[in-house]
């Protein structure tokens, strides 16, 4: 099936949409962050980077975060996609590759030298730069719970690059545990304590509801994405997307998996709603801090929408808003 021909249903998101006033400083800083560590080293390399808008999903993320937060934000998930990107093309789904990444980061992260290769050169210097800049604004209990974050991210990308290299198409069990770190969101999600200056403590942040509103969103934003993405995995014959995990599990046609898909983003934007909607009350200073938790957890929901329709040239993609914040969508020409 060609990307013309793809249809993909309505899907749900009624929350506000909002950008930092500081959208367009994040894009300069990251521009120039990533040309100082030479993540960047092409003109055609340079074209794309610039049609990404990497950082103006952030700024739509975190529209709260003062600069020097929201910069971080901007770089952090910018060097992410660029190893999303080193995926796409057959390097980071190579176990070598991706052995020497986990080692790169599992160092960094603890603090020790490692000899990098010149292949890991840049990303290892700018990860290294993220740290510290964020160890600058965190706590020590909070670069563990962070630290913790990145160590799933990489273990789950392994698990990605075995199934890889044994042809293996996960079950849809399988892939809906593990989709929640191969997007890395739940580092994201660390991050609002540090960018956005919301402290909630274990009795709240643990507590088994608002753990919940976490991996909703994550859900959210990830099958939404896989949505977005669906061409793109077709055409690198990628298998690690919910569509197709779903359509060869039951042995259905694309345009009944796609819509199967759709239908589990929309109740677990229901899910997110309901539980919002009835949590244990914390007292008043709490329950303030815990709804401006929730409020980012909304806003990376529609900043992910926003900024695959609206900012970045990353999907080939049509878009329009209907009615009861539902978004119809279609897949283009590229």
């Amino acid at each position: 099936m060609s990307m013309s021909t793809i249809q993909l249903p309505e899907i749900y998101c009624p929350f506000p949409s909002k950008i930092s006033q500081f959208a367009q400083q994040a894009e300069l800083h990251t521009a120039e962050w990533v040309k100082h560590f030479g993540l960047v080293n092409s003109e055609k390399a340079w074209k794309k980077f610039h049609r990404a808008r990497f950082a103006a999903l952030s700024a739509r993320a975190f529209p709260t975060a003062d600069p020097y937060e929201l910069f971080i934000a901007a770089d952090f998930n910018t060097w992410l996609f660029m190893l999303d990107d080193q995926n796409d093309e057959m390097k980071f789904g190579k176990v070598d590759f991706l052995d020497m990444i986990i080692q790169i980061v599992t160092n960094i992260l603890k603090g020790k030298t490692m000899v990098v290769p010149p292949d890991g050169e840049g990303l290892a210097a700018s990860f290294s730069d993220l740290v510290s800049r964020m160890k600058k604004i965190s706590t020590p209990d909070w670069d563990v719970r962070f630290n913790q974050s990145m160590i799933d991210y990489l273990e789950a990308c392994s698990w990605e690059a075995e199934n890889r290299v044994q042809h293996m198409v996960p079950s849809v069990k399988d892939y809906v545990e593990k989709r929640p770190y191969t997007g890395a969101l739940y580092a994201d999600i660390e991050l609002i304590e540090v960018l956005e200056k919301i402290y909630l403590p274990d009795e709240v942040r643990l507590h088994p509801d608002v753990q919940q509103l976490a991996l909703s969103c994550n859900n959210v934003v990830c099958w939404a994405n896989d949505l977005f993405s669906l061409a793109k995995e077709l055409k690198h014959h990628d298998v690690h997307n919910l569509v197709i995990a779903l359509q060869h599990e039951h042995q259905s046609s694309l345009d009944e998996a796609i819509a199967k898909a759709a239908v589990m983003h929309d109740a677990e934007v229901q899910k997110f709603i309901n539980t919002s909607l009835h949590l244990p009350n914390f007292g008043p200073a709490l329950n303030i801090e815990l709804e401006r938790y929730i409020d980012i957890l909304r806003s990376w929901m529609r900043a992910n929408l926003d900024w695959s329709f609206s900012d970045t040239a990353r999907y080939a993609m049509n878009i329009k808003e209907t009615a009861n914040g539902k978004w119809a969508l279609s897949h283009v020409e590229e």
